[in-house]
């Protein structure tokens, strides 16, 4: 189908409409026909969102007249309704065919077939939906599609300015909630925080969005880019260096970004088109985000973060803003999203935490902040919408959730929940140096899970007793390119100068499903946490992870070398493995090195369900193995533990994994083998419990959770809790947690 006129004349004639003083509903009517005849449609018409979320008809041109401001359609309802809801464009051959189309009789739109719709947006807020309609079967070309997401994001700032609409209308439109409320997320970087709300969206423009002059909008582009990479470049040799390695790994990926070839084309298309240098910034902003929320890949998502952040950069740089503005005291920062350089460039000292509407464990804001040691929560669906400029908000990072102007006593119930955690970690502090042996006299070993720099001052601080699980893989993802050999050498060999004597067991590669390389190609599966992943591909590919195993080798000269193998599920894998690992120390010895470790001890994950009935075939060919708790319990219950609607679908104290996780023990004490336990399970005190009257002795989990187990297991007669577990599991329907809970009460457990 051929596409609409051109976008640049559509647009003139919005903003001549727009320059007259005529009633808003006649502007309203008159806009609709320009989309229409440029579009070169039958209908147009414009839905505007009421405070109850139903989208109400405010002017058509090619529908009823009589149905404006009396057809409104429930949230979600129709076509329309989904527009809203998925917040991304709509394009329909035959709508009427469609399984969420919704008639209404007054419209008379029986006649029209085709359906385009596009949301109406301002700052991730859903204003209304922009449609146009046919009578014919047809598709709009890609560049109408385009052109409409433009004239609907001039109508957002047209709406919600005033300039179309009384104050009287916009406030049917569109009004905020004061009430208290609670948002449910997921918990960034574990912590407390209580401060007033800073909103952190510079994705609204003010201003005009059509541009007068495209060769000065053009150059207005270029010269802002070229002060935000050299921005970057400053902070990148600044601050970049200041919360370690990792950090700097961060900034430098982050600004190889604002460089990107295909991000700067696409801007200067969009303002060739007709818009301002700061729309076409918002316009491309849409367009990636748009793929975001599609992408399958983890890693192609979180690079797709980085240009929208970059994006809010841009436009900061266009309005002359600081970027590092000073914070109020207290501040808790609210945003969609946030990229690590706008991070390292607030002041620290005044942010209390950040909640994000967004947000992934696993971004490289994530990263910085985790060394900033602040409080994060994301995935607060619908936070922007809730917040206002300076909220009270009090962010609860234990469990992953926020409360939005909360009353009195409930800042009075946190008040208290913050004075007894500062109370917690000061008790946990005065714990750090002492043994972890139980009441009836069992020794315990806490070891700490790594993988950054950042980490390795906890292994001093926490009073662990070594690193249980070292992940190497961050280096390689955190990285442009392959890290060079000398480098991997440098950084292991200072975690483990940093850890003396104590253990470090470091686990090779674990790559492949949510963790992609960016230069390793790597085809789309349909399930990567059970596809080509950790040890599978490094077996098949064993370039790589002979690289990492001799820089591994020389970091030890002199030390013991402990190193295990991710996701086997065969003993012939492990096999295989073994032996690669000690071909290269039998090679580095035969060509003379001598830097080479003084005892090597080489382990194994226990991650699948298939290597829990060959553990008597493989202990005797391993010095240790650890058990993978979070892969193995999903494997085990066929439940992604990424999925919500099923990851809370099963409990790993039910009867089938402690029989699982029983027959381990058993099989290790047979074999003399040490056997340690990682994972949520041996992080929550509750399973702990459970977890140390199977027999578990090592448990290797997060710094933050060693003290409060150490408690715990201070307090705890490990072989009382054997006796009555054997007695709950010996009930024809045992509830573990039920009994759990009453034994804690009765012995006064450190819950």
């Amino acid at each position: 189908m051929s596409a609409a006129s051109n976008p640049r004349d559509m647009l003139r004639k919005i903003r001549d409409v727009m320059a007259t003083r005529t009633e808003s509903s006649q502007r309203l009517n008159q806009l609709v026909s320009v989309i229409a005849d440029h579009m070169k449609a039958k209908v147009c018409s414009v839905y505007l969102r009421l405070p109850d979320d139903h989208m109400e008809l405010w002017a058509t041109r090619g529908l009823a007249p009589e149905a404006v401001h009396k057809t409104r359609l429930a949230p979600n309802e129709g076509l329309v309704g989904e527009v809203a809801r998925t917040m991304v464009p709509l394009h329909v051959k035959n709508a009427q065919t469609h399984s969420s189309f919704s008639f209404h009789p007054e419209t008379k739109e029986q006649d029209y077939i085709s359906f385009l719709g596009v949301p109406i947006l301002r700052a991730r807020r859903v204003l209304g939906v922009l449609v146009v309609q046919d009578s014919q079967e047809r598709l709009f070309a890609q560049d109408a599609v385009e052109a409409l997401q433009n004239v609907a994001m001039v109508l957002a700032e047209v709406v919600a300015s005033g300039e179309l609409l009384s104050s009287e209308e916009l406030n049917a439109v569109h009004v905020s909630s004061r009430n208290s409320m609670a948002i449910d997320g997921f918990t960034i970087v574990d912590g407390l925080a209580m401060g007033r709300a800073v909103l952190f969206e510079p994705s609204v423009v003010e201003g005009s969005r059509i541009a007068e002059d495209p060769d000065y909008e053009l150059s207005r582009i270029e010269l802002a880019l070229e002060e935000l990479q050299s921005t970057l470049d400053r902070l990148f040799e600044g601050k970049g260096h200041a919360f370690g390695e990792p950090t700097r790994e961060v900034m430098n990926a982050y600004r190889m970004f604002a460089r990107d070839q295909s991000w700067l084309e696409k801007l200067q298309e969009s303002v060739s088109a007709g818009l301002t240098a700061e729309a076409a910034v918002e316009r491309v902003r849409g367009e990636y985000r748009h793929r975001l929320l599609s992408a399958r890949d983890p890693y192609l998502r979180e690079r797709l973060h980085d240009l929208e952040d970059l994006a809010s950069r841009l436009l900061r740089h266009l309005g002359g803003a600081d970027i590092a503005a000073e914070l109020p005291d207290n501040t808790i920062l609210v945003a969609r999203n946030i990229g690590p350089a706008e991070l390292l460039e607030l002041d620290r000292s005044k942010l209390r935490g950040l909640v994000l509407e967004e947000g992934s464990r696993t971004s490289h804001a994530a990263i910085v902040a985790s060394a900033m040691r602040l409080p994060v929560v994301g995935g607060l669906s619908g936070l922007l919408a809730a917040v206002t400029e300076a909220d009270t908000i009090l962010v609860d990072a234990e469990t992953g959730s926020v409360r939005i102007r909360p009353a009195e006593e409930t800042r009075a119930s946190f008040n208290e929940r913050l004075r007894v955690r500062q109370q917690r970690r000061a008790a946990f502090s005065k714990l750090r140096d002492k043994p972890t042996i139980s009441r009836d006299g069992q020794r315990v070993e806490l070891l700490l899970n790594a993988g950054l720099q950042i980490d390795l001052p906890q292994l001093d601080a926490t009073g662990a007793d070594g690193i249980g699980l070292f992940r190497t893989e961050f280096q390689f993802m955190l990285a442009q390119h392959l890290p060079k050999q000398s480098q991997l050498i440098e950084f292991y060999g200072e975690v483990l100068q940093t850890a003396g004597k104590k253990p470090v067991i470091f686990r090779t590669l674990d790559l492949g499903g949510d963790k992609v390389l960016p230069y390793v190609a790597q085809e789309r599966e349909a399930n990567p946490a059970m596809g080509w992943r950790a040890i599978r591909m490094a077996m098949d590919r064993p370039g790589m992870f002979r690289y990492q195993l001799r820089a591994l080798i020389h970091a030890a000269s002199g030390k013991t070398l402990r190193v295990m193998f991710p996701l086997v599920s065969t003993v012939a894998e492990y096999d295989r493995a073994k032996s690669l690992l000690e071909q290269e120390m039998t090679r580095l010895a035969r060509f003379g090195h001598s830097d080479l470790p003084e005892k090597l001890e080489i382990g194994c994950m226990v991650e699948t369900p298939s290597m829990v009935w060959q553990l008597d075939q493989l202990l005797p060919k391993a010095d240790f193995i650890s058990v993978g708790a979070n892969d193995l319990l999903q494997y085990f219950f066929a439940a992604d533990r990424e999925n919500i609607r099923v990851s809370q679908r099963y409990d790993p104290l039910s009867h089938g994994a402690l029989a699982m996780f029983q027959h381990i023990i058993n099989t290790a004490e047979k074999h003399s083998t040490d056997v340690s336990i990682c994972g949520e399970i041996a992080s929550n005190r509750e399973d702990v419990i459970i977890l140390l009257a199977l027999g578990f002795r090592q448990l290797s989990v997060p710094a933050s959770a060693i003290g409060p187990l150490k408690q715990l297991i201070l307090s705890l007669d490990i072989k009382k809790a054997e006796q009555e577990l054997l007695e709950w599991l010996s009930e024809s329907s045992p509830d573990i947690r039920k009994n759990l809970l009453r034994f804690s009460k009765t012995e006064n457990l450190a819950l």
